[in-house]
Protein backbone atom coordinates (compact mmCIF):
# COMPACT_ATOMS: atom_id res chain seq x y z
CA UNK A 1 0.00 0.00 0.00
CA UNK A 2 1.59 3.37 -1.02
CA UNK A 3 2.15 6.08 1.59
CA UNK A 4 -0.29 8.99 1.65
CA UNK A 5 1.39 12.11 0.30
CA UNK A 6 1.16 15.22 2.46
CA UNK A 7 -0.32 18.31 0.83
CA UNK A 8 -0.59 21.99 1.69
CA UNK A 9 -3.81 24.01 1.93
CA UNK A 10 -3.59 24.55 -1.85
CA UNK A 11 -3.53 20.79 -2.41
CA UNK A 12 0.14 20.84 -3.52
CA UNK A 13 2.27 17.81 -2.67
CA UNK A 14 4.87 18.55 0.02
CA UNK A 15 8.33 16.99 -0.25
CA UNK A 16 10.35 15.24 2.45
CA UNK A 17 11.05 17.59 5.35
CA UNK A 18 8.42 20.11 4.22
CA UNK A 19 5.29 20.80 6.22
CA UNK A 20 2.71 23.53 6.79
CA UNK A 21 1.66 24.86 10.18
CA UNK A 22 -1.92 25.61 11.16
CA UNK A 23 -1.47 29.35 10.48
CA UNK A 24 -0.38 28.60 6.90
CA UNK A 25 3.37 29.08 7.30
CA UNK A 26 5.69 26.59 5.60
CA UNK A 27 8.45 24.82 7.51
CA UNK A 28 11.44 22.72 6.52
CA UNK A 29 13.30 20.45 8.95
CA UNK A 30 16.87 19.41 8.21
CA UNK A 31 19.97 18.09 9.98
CA UNK A 32 22.88 20.55 10.03
CA UNK A 33 26.60 19.77 9.66
CA UNK A 34 26.85 19.15 13.43
CA UNK A 35 24.11 16.53 13.30
CA UNK A 36 21.55 18.75 15.02
CA UNK A 37 17.99 19.34 13.77
CA UNK A 38 17.22 22.83 12.43
CA UNK A 39 14.17 24.56 10.99
CA UNK A 40 13.52 27.32 8.45
CA UNK A 41 10.20 29.03 7.81
CA UNK A 42 8.54 31.04 5.05
CA UNK A 43 5.00 32.19 4.21
CA UNK A 44 5.64 31.12 0.62
CA UNK A 45 6.36 27.68 -0.78
CA UNK A 46 7.42 28.77 -4.27
CA UNK A 47 8.30 32.05 -5.98
CA UNK A 48 4.80 32.66 -7.37
CA UNK A 49 3.17 32.55 -3.94
CA UNK A 50 2.16 35.86 -2.30
CA UNK A 51 3.16 36.76 1.25
CA UNK A 52 0.02 37.35 3.38
CA UNK A 53 -0.60 41.01 4.19
CA UNK A 54 1.17 42.15 7.34
CA UNK A 55 3.57 39.19 7.35
CA UNK A 56 7.36 39.44 6.91
CA UNK A 57 8.46 38.66 3.38
CA UNK A 58 11.20 36.06 3.01
CA UNK A 59 12.48 33.93 0.13
CA UNK A 60 10.14 31.01 -0.64
CA UNK A 61 10.77 27.84 1.32
CA UNK A 62 12.08 25.86 -1.64
CA UNK A 63 14.64 28.57 -2.43
CA UNK A 64 15.79 28.41 1.19
CA UNK A 65 16.02 24.62 0.93
CA UNK A 66 18.24 24.88 -2.17
CA UNK A 67 20.60 27.21 -0.33
CA UNK A 68 20.69 24.95 2.74
CA UNK A 69 21.42 21.85 0.67
CA UNK A 70 24.18 23.64 -1.26
CA UNK A 71 25.71 24.85 2.00
CA UNK A 72 25.61 21.34 3.43
CA UNK A 73 27.18 19.91 0.26
CA UNK A 74 29.94 22.53 0.39
CA UNK A 75 30.47 22.19 4.13
CA UNK A 76 29.16 25.68 4.97
CA UNK A 77 28.05 25.81 8.61
CA UNK A 78 24.70 27.54 8.25
CA UNK A 79 24.18 28.23 11.96
CA UNK A 80 27.42 30.22 11.98
CA UNK A 81 25.54 32.91 10.11
CA UNK A 82 23.63 33.71 13.29
CA UNK A 83 26.76 35.44 14.58
CA UNK A 84 26.44 39.24 14.46
CA UNK A 85 28.88 41.58 12.75
CA UNK A 86 30.06 42.85 16.14
CA UNK A 87 30.60 39.31 17.44
CA UNK A 88 32.54 38.40 14.31
CA UNK A 89 34.84 41.43 14.54
CA UNK A 90 35.45 40.81 18.26
CA UNK A 91 36.37 37.21 17.49
CA UNK A 92 38.74 38.33 14.75
CA UNK A 93 40.42 40.94 16.97
CA UNK A 94 40.75 38.46 19.86
CA UNK A 95 43.08 36.38 17.68
CA UNK A 96 45.39 39.35 16.99
CA UNK A 97 47.88 39.08 19.83
CA UNK A 98 51.19 40.84 20.27
CA UNK A 99 50.23 43.81 18.08
CA UNK A 100 51.61 47.32 18.53
CA UNK A 101 49.62 49.67 20.70
CA UNK A 102 48.62 51.82 17.70
CA UNK A 103 47.14 48.76 16.02
CA UNK A 104 45.39 47.76 19.24
CA UNK A 105 43.95 51.29 19.50
CA UNK A 106 42.64 50.98 15.93
CA UNK A 107 40.96 47.67 16.78
CA UNK A 108 39.26 49.22 19.81
CA UNK A 109 38.17 52.21 17.73
CA UNK A 110 36.54 49.94 15.14
CA UNK A 111 34.79 47.82 17.78
CA UNK A 112 33.41 50.96 19.47
CA UNK A 113 32.08 52.28 16.15
CA UNK A 114 30.41 48.97 15.23
CA UNK A 115 28.91 48.61 18.72
CA UNK A 116 26.98 51.86 18.20
CA UNK A 117 25.72 50.93 14.73
CA UNK A 118 22.59 48.93 13.87
CA UNK A 119 24.81 47.24 11.28
CA UNK A 120 26.78 45.69 14.16
CA UNK A 121 23.66 43.78 15.28
CA UNK A 122 23.07 42.35 11.79
CA UNK A 123 23.58 38.62 11.25
CA UNK A 124 26.63 38.02 9.10
CA UNK A 125 24.78 35.65 6.76
CA UNK A 126 22.35 38.46 5.92
CA UNK A 127 25.01 41.02 4.99
CA UNK A 128 25.00 41.40 1.22
CA UNK A 129 27.38 43.38 -0.97
CA UNK A 130 24.87 46.23 -1.19
CA UNK A 131 24.50 46.23 2.63
CA UNK A 132 28.26 46.52 3.13
CA UNK A 133 28.53 49.38 0.65
CA UNK A 134 25.46 51.10 2.08
CA UNK A 135 26.87 50.99 5.59
CA UNK A 136 30.16 52.64 4.58
CA UNK A 137 28.23 55.30 2.66
CA UNK A 138 26.15 55.92 5.80
CA UNK A 139 29.30 56.30 7.90
CA UNK A 140 30.55 59.03 5.59
CA UNK A 141 27.13 60.72 5.54
CA UNK A 142 27.26 60.67 9.36
CA UNK A 143 30.50 62.63 9.27
CA UNK A 144 33.15 59.91 9.37
CA UNK A 145 36.25 60.83 7.37
CA UNK A 146 37.68 58.72 4.59
CA UNK A 147 40.69 57.67 6.66
CA UNK A 148 38.43 56.47 9.51
CA UNK A 149 36.26 54.50 7.09
CA UNK A 150 39.41 53.05 5.55
CA UNK A 151 40.51 51.91 9.01
CA UNK A 152 37.08 50.41 9.79
CA UNK A 153 36.93 48.48 6.53
CA UNK A 154 40.52 47.38 7.08
CA UNK A 155 39.32 45.39 10.10
CA UNK A 156 35.86 44.33 8.95
CA UNK A 157 36.99 42.93 5.58
CA UNK A 158 39.49 40.41 7.01
CA UNK A 159 36.98 39.53 9.75
CA UNK A 160 34.45 38.52 7.10
CA UNK A 161 37.19 36.69 5.21
CA UNK A 162 37.83 34.70 8.39
CA UNK A 163 34.13 33.74 8.37
CA UNK A 164 34.49 32.61 4.73
CA UNK A 165 37.62 30.61 5.57
CA UNK A 166 35.79 29.02 8.53
CA UNK A 167 32.97 27.95 6.17
CA UNK A 168 30.45 30.19 7.89
CA UNK A 169 29.85 32.22 4.73
CA UNK A 170 30.15 31.62 1.03
CA UNK A 171 31.34 35.10 -0.03
CA UNK A 172 32.97 38.14 1.57
CA UNK A 173 30.61 41.13 1.10
CA UNK A 174 33.44 43.62 1.72
CA UNK A 175 35.54 42.60 -1.30
CA UNK A 176 35.30 45.83 -3.28
CA UNK A 177 37.43 48.92 -3.92
CA UNK A 178 36.68 51.48 -1.20
CA UNK A 179 37.25 54.46 -3.50
CA UNK A 180 34.39 53.26 -5.75
CA UNK A 181 31.93 53.58 -2.87
CA UNK A 182 32.88 56.54 -0.68
CA UNK A 183 34.50 59.84 -1.59
CA UNK A 184 38.15 60.25 -0.62
CA UNK A 185 37.83 63.61 1.13
CA UNK A 186 41.04 63.26 3.11
CA UNK A 187 43.36 66.23 2.90
CA UNK A 188 46.80 65.41 1.54
CA UNK A 189 49.55 66.81 3.74
CA UNK A 190 51.58 68.79 1.25
CA UNK A 191 55.17 69.87 1.63
CA UNK A 192 55.66 73.57 2.19
CA UNK A 193 58.00 75.65 0.04
CA UNK A 194 61.56 76.50 1.02
CA UNK A 195 60.49 80.11 1.48
CA UNK A 196 57.65 79.09 3.84
CA UNK A 197 60.02 76.83 5.76
CA UNK A 198 62.53 79.67 6.22
CA UNK A 199 59.75 82.06 7.22
CA UNK A 200 58.38 79.69 9.85
CA UNK A 201 61.78 78.78 11.32
CA UNK A 202 62.80 82.44 11.43
CA UNK A 203 59.62 83.24 13.37
CA UNK A 204 60.27 80.37 15.82
CA UNK A 205 63.89 81.43 16.32
CA UNK A 206 62.95 85.02 17.20
CA UNK A 207 59.84 84.34 19.29
CA UNK A 208 60.45 84.67 23.04
CA UNK A 209 58.33 81.62 23.85
CA UNK A 210 58.70 79.24 20.93
CA UNK A 211 62.45 79.77 20.47
CA UNK A 212 62.80 77.00 23.09
CA UNK A 213 61.68 74.52 20.44
CA UNK A 214 63.66 75.94 17.51
CA UNK A 215 66.42 73.31 17.49
CA UNK A 216 63.93 70.45 17.61
CA UNK A 217 61.80 71.89 14.82
CA UNK A 218 64.87 72.61 12.72
CA UNK A 219 66.01 68.98 13.08
CA UNK A 220 62.58 67.71 12.01
CA UNK A 221 62.74 69.88 8.88
CA UNK A 222 66.32 68.87 8.05
CA UNK A 223 66.40 65.11 8.77
CA UNK A 224 63.00 63.74 7.74
CA UNK A 225 62.67 61.82 11.02
CA UNK A 226 59.26 60.51 11.98
CA UNK A 227 58.04 62.34 15.06
CA UNK A 228 57.89 59.14 17.15
CA UNK A 229 61.50 58.39 16.13
CA UNK A 230 62.55 61.92 17.08
CA UNK A 231 60.81 61.70 20.48
CA UNK A 232 62.54 58.37 21.15
CA UNK A 233 66.05 59.74 20.61
CA UNK A 234 68.37 59.52 23.60
CA UNK A 235 71.83 60.97 24.15
CA UNK A 236 73.25 57.54 23.32
CA UNK A 237 71.62 57.69 19.87
CA UNK A 238 73.40 60.93 18.93
CA UNK A 239 76.93 60.36 17.67
CA UNK A 240 78.42 63.85 17.58
CA UNK A 241 81.88 62.54 16.73
CA UNK A 242 80.75 60.69 13.60
CA UNK A 243 77.88 63.15 13.06
CA UNK A 244 75.16 60.55 12.65
CA UNK A 245 71.79 59.76 14.23
CA UNK A 246 71.15 56.15 15.18
CA UNK A 247 67.44 55.49 14.56
CA UNK A 248 66.50 52.07 15.94
CA UNK A 249 63.30 52.60 17.95
CA UNK A 250 60.38 54.94 18.52
CA UNK A 251 58.63 56.31 21.59
CA UNK A 252 54.84 56.08 21.91
CA UNK A 253 52.40 56.99 24.67
CA UNK A 254 49.17 55.01 24.97
CA UNK A 255 45.79 56.47 25.79
CA UNK A 256 46.18 55.26 29.37
CA UNK A 257 49.36 57.43 29.51
CA UNK A 258 51.67 54.41 29.49
CA UNK A 259 54.97 55.07 27.72
CA UNK A 260 56.36 52.33 25.48
CA UNK A 261 59.41 51.84 23.31
CA UNK A 262 58.64 50.09 20.03
CA UNK A 263 60.66 49.00 17.06
CA UNK A 264 60.79 51.31 14.07
CA UNK A 265 57.74 51.33 11.79
CA UNK A 266 59.41 48.92 9.35
CA UNK A 267 62.73 47.10 9.18
CA UNK A 268 63.91 49.82 6.79
CA UNK A 269 63.12 52.36 9.51
CA UNK A 270 66.19 51.20 11.45
CA UNK A 271 68.89 53.34 9.91
CA UNK A 272 71.70 55.84 10.34
CA UNK A 273 70.86 59.42 9.35
CA UNK A 274 73.81 61.77 8.68
CA UNK A 275 73.86 65.24 10.23
CA UNK A 276 74.45 68.44 8.29
CA UNK A 277 76.59 71.03 10.04
CA UNK A 278 73.49 72.95 11.12
CA UNK A 279 71.79 69.82 12.50
CA UNK A 280 75.02 68.95 14.33
CA UNK A 281 75.00 72.36 16.03
CA UNK A 282 71.34 71.90 17.00
CA UNK A 283 72.07 68.57 18.70
CA UNK A 284 75.07 70.07 20.51
CA UNK A 285 72.85 72.81 21.96
CA UNK A 286 70.05 70.39 22.84
CA UNK A 287 72.40 68.10 24.77
CA UNK A 288 74.19 71.01 26.47
CA UNK A 289 70.94 72.67 27.56
CA UNK A 290 69.07 69.45 28.34
CA UNK A 291 66.93 69.52 31.47
CA UNK A 292 68.51 67.72 34.44
CA UNK A 293 65.69 65.82 36.18
CA UNK A 294 65.91 64.67 39.79
CA UNK A 295 65.11 61.16 38.62
CA UNK A 296 66.06 60.20 35.08
CA UNK A 297 63.00 58.65 33.39
CA UNK A 298 63.57 55.16 31.99
CA UNK A 299 61.22 53.61 29.43
CA UNK A 300 61.73 49.94 28.59
CA UNK A 301 65.44 50.20 29.36
CA UNK A 302 65.95 53.50 27.52
CA UNK A 303 67.08 56.66 29.34
CA UNK A 304 68.56 60.04 28.46
CA UNK A 305 65.68 61.28 26.28
CA UNK A 306 66.52 64.64 24.69
CA UNK A 307 63.30 66.50 25.56
CA UNK A 308 61.42 66.22 28.86
CA UNK A 309 58.06 67.76 29.77
CA UNK A 310 57.11 69.62 32.96
CA UNK A 311 56.65 66.28 34.74
CA UNK A 312 60.17 65.18 33.79
CA UNK A 313 58.81 62.60 31.37
CA UNK A 314 59.85 62.32 27.72
CA UNK A 315 57.96 64.55 25.31
CA UNK A 316 55.81 62.63 22.84
CA UNK A 317 54.30 63.36 19.44
CA UNK A 318 51.31 65.20 20.92
CA UNK A 319 53.60 67.77 22.57
CA UNK A 320 55.28 68.68 19.32
CA UNK A 321 52.05 68.67 17.33
CA UNK A 322 50.65 71.25 19.77
CA UNK A 323 53.82 73.38 19.66
CA UNK A 324 53.60 73.52 15.87
CA UNK A 325 49.86 74.28 15.99
CA UNK A 326 50.08 77.10 18.52
CA UNK A 327 53.20 78.63 16.97
CA UNK A 328 51.56 78.65 13.53
CA UNK A 329 48.40 80.25 14.92
CA UNK A 330 50.51 82.97 16.57
CA UNK A 331 52.42 83.62 13.35
CA UNK A 332 49.27 83.89 11.27
CA UNK A 333 47.71 86.34 13.75
CA UNK A 334 50.72 88.65 13.52
CA UNK A 335 51.61 88.52 9.84
CA UNK A 336 49.51 89.19 6.76
CA UNK A 337 51.32 86.50 4.79
CA UNK A 338 49.62 83.35 6.06
CA UNK A 339 51.44 80.04 6.31
CA UNK A 340 49.68 76.73 5.52
CA UNK A 341 49.24 73.94 8.05
CA UNK A 342 52.59 72.74 9.40
CA UNK A 343 52.91 69.57 11.46
CA UNK A 344 55.82 67.24 12.29
CA UNK A 345 54.75 65.04 9.38
CA UNK A 346 54.71 68.06 7.04
CA UNK A 347 58.34 68.61 8.11
CA UNK A 348 59.15 65.05 7.05
CA UNK A 349 57.34 65.42 3.74
CA UNK A 350 59.02 68.79 3.13
CA UNK A 351 62.47 67.32 3.74
CA UNK A 352 61.77 64.47 1.32
CA UNK A 353 60.45 66.88 -1.30
CA UNK A 354 63.43 69.23 -0.93
CA UNK A 355 65.92 66.37 -1.32
CA UNK A 356 64.10 65.13 -4.42
CA UNK A 357 64.11 68.62 -5.93
CA UNK A 358 67.82 68.90 -5.19
CA UNK A 359 68.40 65.80 -7.31
CA UNK A 360 69.22 63.27 -4.58
CA UNK A 361 69.37 59.68 -5.82
CA UNK A 362 66.01 58.00 -5.03
CA UNK A 363 67.69 54.97 -3.40
CA UNK A 364 69.73 57.28 -1.16
CA UNK A 365 66.63 59.23 -0.20
CA UNK A 366 64.74 55.99 0.46
CA UNK A 367 67.48 54.95 2.89
CA UNK A 368 67.45 58.28 4.74
CA UNK A 369 63.64 58.34 4.97
CA UNK A 370 63.41 54.73 6.13
CA UNK A 371 60.90 53.82 3.42
CA UNK A 372 60.51 50.07 2.99
CA UNK A 373 59.04 50.57 -0.49
CA UNK A 374 60.88 52.62 -3.10
CA UNK A 375 57.46 53.46 -4.57
CA UNK A 376 56.72 55.66 -1.54
CA UNK A 377 59.94 57.61 -2.17
CA UNK A 378 59.35 57.83 -5.91
CA UNK A 379 55.92 59.35 -5.29
CA UNK A 380 57.76 62.42 -4.02
CA UNK A 381 59.49 62.79 -7.39
CA UNK A 382 56.14 62.68 -9.19
CA UNK A 383 55.03 65.73 -7.13
CA UNK A 384 57.66 68.01 -8.69
CA UNK A 385 56.17 71.04 -10.44
CA UNK A 386 56.86 72.28 -13.97
CA UNK A 387 59.74 74.57 -12.90
CA UNK A 388 61.52 71.64 -11.26
CA UNK A 389 61.04 69.46 -14.34
CA UNK A 390 62.22 72.26 -16.63
CA UNK A 391 65.40 72.84 -14.59
CA UNK A 392 66.13 69.11 -14.53
CA UNK A 393 65.64 68.82 -18.29
CA UNK A 394 67.91 71.79 -18.98
CA UNK A 395 70.61 70.42 -16.69
CA UNK A 396 70.55 67.03 -18.44
CA UNK A 397 70.53 68.55 -21.93
CA UNK A 398 73.39 70.95 -21.10
CA UNK A 399 75.53 68.31 -19.42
Amino acid sequence: MSAVKRRDNKNRVLRNGESQTKDGRYMYKYIDSNGKPNYVYSWRLVQTDVTPQGKKDKPPLRDLIKTINKDLDDGIYSKGGEMTVLELVKKYVSQKTGVRHNTEANYNFVINVIAKEDFGKKRIDRVKLSDAKGWLIKLQADGRGYSSIHTIRGVVRPAFQMAVDDDLLRKNPFEFQLATVVVNDSVTREAITRKQERQFLEFIKNDKHYCTYYDGMFILFKTGLRISEFCGLTIADIDLQERKINVNHQLQRKRNMEYVIEETKTNAGTRLVPMTDEVYECFKRIIANRKKPKVEPMIDGKAGFLFLDKNDMPMVALHWEKYFQYALEKHNKIYREQLPKITPHVCRHTFCSNMAKAGMNPKTLQKIMGHSDIGVTLNTYTHLDFDDIQKEMQAVCNA
